[in-house]
């Protein structure tokens, strides 16, 4: 039998929900207008979601909710009092991106199933290992896996009863996602928050290859690749656009579900893309999936090309004729279609069922419910007697019960909870009622819990939890220590006067050179490893057989993989700048759940944002106050676009030997820098180092150990001395010296801290 996916559909707002669900989409997946990587999308509001997931399971849809932002201390009260609705609702699960709310997940909310957003950047499998110790139950892979590679992972995750999910359809990012902070330091406007102000397809000053949109990727569309997507053993195939509008969405799930049906049918996997062509795109390619990275990849125009799609492959000879023709007739096309689509949503429904709640009762009697909620009537009536107010409150103070006045305004209030489900109280009947009557506080909650629990069936009201307050403790007491990041043989001798801690920097493609890197560890035992975030494939296994033999006694490491794999080896272990840890339930969970040894605390966080992280016991905090700073990482070739390569895609070779450099300028005169390295991925970099002294005396007690990193980008930022005497002057600043902090202003200039000040 064919295997049968999931067909999962965006819901940026309810009308596209709706749309999703017309359109035949298994289950959706939407935000809130709070706590979701889609902040500019319309997103929905917490009182329309009992409604939302009424209708989709009305019509066997389901429903996930996006929670996959990196959330800051101060956020976690107004998180966890949603969480404590959510889990009294019927939701199927949860897609997340923090730690922290992983771990308060896994520990408090178990009735939610959880799904790891691609926001996790999952692509080895140590990372899904790493997400099954949290109770992960799907797992939405890295956008720029191979087939290969997916399938790989998708069997991995299947032994431990994870489920998959690919994206399919929709935008295609230049860079890993979870891992891009372009629009975090240009802007302050952070990607992990939701924010993305979308650098990568803005306009730049042309380039030598005539391009003005180089980091401009076409969409991806998998339209053509079912039958690989079924032998890999995909679960859920995902379609991107929680930013479009619900004629976009009914096309693009119509159109996959039609093609579905037929492969379902008679196992044929090709069928008719002209609507996909139809709504917003620009024009598709599957090269990640494929694994043809080549510069056809890439176009020079951020907009919609639908018409030029039509005027081309309905050309009469006169293009700009054509163009028009192709213009107009894209116009009336999308004029029916929402038409159509709107007529067909109509005639689903959010609205609230109509819900009304008859009193009755007099002095000395029990209160009598009756409750109305469209063909569904039930009766309750209270355990104690009413009382009159007046007859209350003549007992002595001490036995004095609650005043709780049966009056319009306070019933009214005591059943608001009703409302917050799928029903909507619109008359409360008081006819029968005597007035100025009383009932314990107590009595009338009970009443309440009774009429929802009637409501709603047999699901069981979850109490709410409460989270212990954590109190951040800077209580570091020891001088903090300096750190040194290098990345190559010869900058081991520029250390050799200095009592920092050495790291050593892997690349993230060193298969074939393992048995060069297992040497420097074992000649240099001062030597730490610093493991890079992206391991893929066979240099993520040569990553485990360095571990193997090199046995270190600690490694710090940018990739949960890695961290899996120390924690099940008995490796102390901290974890690396971008793994993104920003609030105190995160440094939790790594402690907690993988006996993590410390960790870096992100540059994203401003200066106050970081005062309120409270450390676990033994567990130490290091900070970045110096370093190139790495905006993305690509699987393609940046240079396309800028100054060309001879070749037309991008091999493992190029990332073994290319250490081409190139820059690019926006249209707000930011110049970014395109540097590769050998063994690494391309990367775009901000014009300045970051240089954050300040933090130093900002917060003396928090950190155990900061952290230099030599790495060589060519930039615009100037150092004036060697990297002997660069140490020193950190050193120096360490110790507390006055007027250290001036001098490595003087010898490095040209840095930005600009992310310390403003946060995210």
């Amino acid at each position: 039998m064919t295997k049968k996916f999931e067909l999962l559909a965006p819901g940026g707002d309810i009308e596209s929900i709706k749309a999703a669900i017309v359109a035949g989409a298994d289950a959706v997946y939407c935000g809130l207008n709070h706590f979701n990587a889609r902040n500019r999308a319309t997103n929905i509001e917490i009182g329309d979601l009992n409604q939302v997931l009424r209708l989709a399971h009305a019509n066997q849809c389901k429903v996930f909710l996006t929670i996959n932002i990196l959330i800051i201390e101060n956020e976690f009260k107004s998180l966890i009092n949603l969480l404590n609705k959510l889990v009294n609702t019927t939701l199927d699960g949860v897609i997340v991106q923090d730690l922290g709310l992983f771990h308060l997940l896994a520990t408090h909310f178990t009735s939610l199933e959880v799904h790891a957003s691609t926001q996790l950047t999952t692509h080895n499998a140590g990372q899904v290992k790493f997400l099954e110790q949290l109770d992960v139950e799907r797992v939405n892979l890295c956008r720029e896996l191979n087939i290969d590679e997916i399938k790989e992972l998708v069997d991995i995750g299947h032994q431990r009863g994870i489920s998959s999910e690919v994206f399919v359809h929709g935008s295609y990012c230049i860079g890993f996602s979870g891992m891009c902070y372009l629009s975090s330091v240009l802007e302050g406007k952070s990607g992990n928050r939701g924010r993305c102000s979308q650098h990568c397809r803005d306009a730049y000053q042309p380039t030598a290859q005539g391009m003005s949109y180089p980091l401009n990727l076409r969409d991806n569309s998998a339209f053509n690749d079912l039958h690989q997507l079924a032998q890999a053993g995909v679960d859920s195939l995902k379609i991107e656009g929680r930013m479009k509008k619900f004629h976009y969405v009914y096309t693009v799930v119509d159109s996959w579900r039609k093609l579905l049906n037929q492969f379902y049918a008679t196992g044929q996997s090709r069928s008719d893309d002209t609507a996909i062509y139809r709504v917003f795109n620009r024009t598709f390619s599957n090269g990640f999936l494929t694994g043809e990275l080549n510069k056809n990849m890439f176009i020079d125009n951020p907009r919609d090309s639908s018409a030029l799609h039509f005027s081309e492959k309905n050309s009469t000879g006169n293009a700009d004729d054509g163009l028009k023709g192709a213009k107009r007739d894209l116009y009336d096309a999308r004029t029916v279609i929402m038409e159509d689509v709107r007529a067909e949503i109509e005639t689903l429904t959010t609205e609230k069922i109509p819900l009304s709640v008859k009193l009755s009762g007099r002095n000395g009697e029990l209160l009598q419910v009756e409750v109305v909620a469209a063909e569904k009537t039930f009766r309750l009536c209270s355990k104690g007697r009413l009382a009159l107010v007046d007859i209350v409150s003549t007992e002595p103070p001490q036995h004095k019960p609650r005043p709780n006045g049966l009056d319009h305004d306070s019933l009214r209030q005591r059943f608001e909870t009703l409302d917050e489900i799928r029903f909507q109280l619109q008359k409360l009947d008081l006819t029968e009622l005597e007035s100025q009557l009383f009932l314990p506080f107590k009595e009338m909650t009970v009443i309440s819990k009774k009429i929802l629990s009637r409501l709603v069936g047999e699901h069981k009201n979850i109490a709410a939890v409460m989270l212990p307050r954590l109190t951040a403790k800077h209580e570091v007491v020891t001088q903090p220590k300096l750190a040194v990041l290098i990345s190559s043989v010869e900058q081991i001798a520029v250390c050799s006067d200095s009592t920092a801690t050495l790291y050593f920097q892997l690349p993230s493609c060193f298969s074939h050179d393992l048995a060069h890197f297992v040497d420097i560890f074992r000649q240099n035992s001062r030597l730490i490893p610093w493991f890079p975030a992206l391991l893929i494939g066979e240099h993520y296994t040569a990553a485990i057989e360095l571990l193997a033999q090199v046995q270190p006694e600690r490694i710090v490491t940018n990739n949960s993989g890695i961290a899996y794999e120390a924690y099940k080896r008995g490796i102390s272990w901290l974890a690396g700048p971008h793994l993104n840890s920003i609030n105190s339930y995160t440094l939790l969970c790594l402690k907690e759940r993988f006996n993590c040894a410390g960790a870096f605390i992100s540059n994203e966080l401003s200066r106050e944002q970081i005062a309120l992280i409270a450390n676990p016991d033994d567990f130490d905090l290091h900070y970045s106050l110096f370093h190139p700073v790495l905006l993305l990482s690509s699987r393609q070739c940046l240079l396309h676009q800028i100054d060309g390569c001879e070749k037309s895609r991008i091999d493992d070779d190029c990332q073994q030997h290319c250490t081409r450099t190139a820059t690019i300028t926006n249209e707000k005169h930011d110049t970014l820098i395109v540097h590769n390295s050998k063994g690494n991925y391309p990367s775009l970099y901000h014009s300045h180092h970051f240089l954050n002294s300040d933090i130093v005396t900002d917060l003396p007690k928090l950190f155990s150990g900061f952290l230099i990193d030599l790495s060589v980008v060519e930039n615009e930022t100037i150092v004036s001395v060697n990297q002997a005497d660069l140490i020193e002057l950190f050193e120096t600043l360490l110790a507390g010296e006055g007027g250290a902090k001036l001098d490595l202003e003087r010898v490095v200039q040209h840095t930005t801290d600009a992310q310390y000040h403003q946060g995210i």
